[in-house]
């Protein structure tokens, strides 16, 4: 077969741009268990190129430039245990942005905004559910209450208000 991915690497990786790779390096390894593969110094002392495994994926990194705009990232990760994890993360100078809750589709999880800006979605998948249960559950107040809140602690973080808005998903027609 021939491959166009290299062996070890996915077809999509995520690139974060952070004023101090080498501490976010050291921030992903202490909270998710990240494994560090690269790291490119310059001549200027910056970190050119970097590369930290998670899981089985790959996040390459570098140093900001001064007058290039500070760019966090929306990251999602699954770990073993979700709440244990973020735990991890605040204990590392993550800070909560959405408390870990159970979802409709057999996942638990949170948001932490990390020392760098970045927001990750700390996730563990814990139950398999079919799409029509998934979506039977969604009607389940504990459902309703956890996408709210999802909804609503990431649109605050993000807009900057004090309350977040939230929308209900609506099931596609079949």
């Amino acid at each position: 077969m021939n491959r166009i991915v290299p062996e070890g690497r996915t077809a999509v990786a995520p690139w974060v741009v952070t004023d101090d790779t080498g501490a976010l390096f050291d921030f992903l390894t202490a909270a998710f268990g990240a494994e560090e593969l690269a790291r490119v110094p310059v001549e200027d002392g910056s970190i050119g190129h970097g590369e930290i495994r998670i899981g089985d994926t790959t996040v390459l990194a570098f140093d900001r430039r001064s007058d290039w705009p500070v760019m966090p990232s929306l990251l999602r990760v699954y770990v073993p245990d979700a709440d244990a994890a973020m735990a991890a993360a605040v204990a590392h100078g993550a800070r909560v942005v959405t408390e870990a809750a159970d979802a409709a589709w057999g996942d638990r999880g949170g948001r932490v905004r990390d020392p760098f800006g970045n927001i990750w979605w700390v996730v563990s998948h814990i139950e398999q559910v079919a799409p029509d249960e998934t979506w039977k559950r969604m009607s389940e107040p504990k459902y309703v209450e956890s996408m709210r809140m999802a909804q609503e602690t990431l649109d605050a973080e993000l807009s900057g208000r004090e309350k977040g808005v939230a929308s209900a998903p609506l099931r596609p027609a079949d």
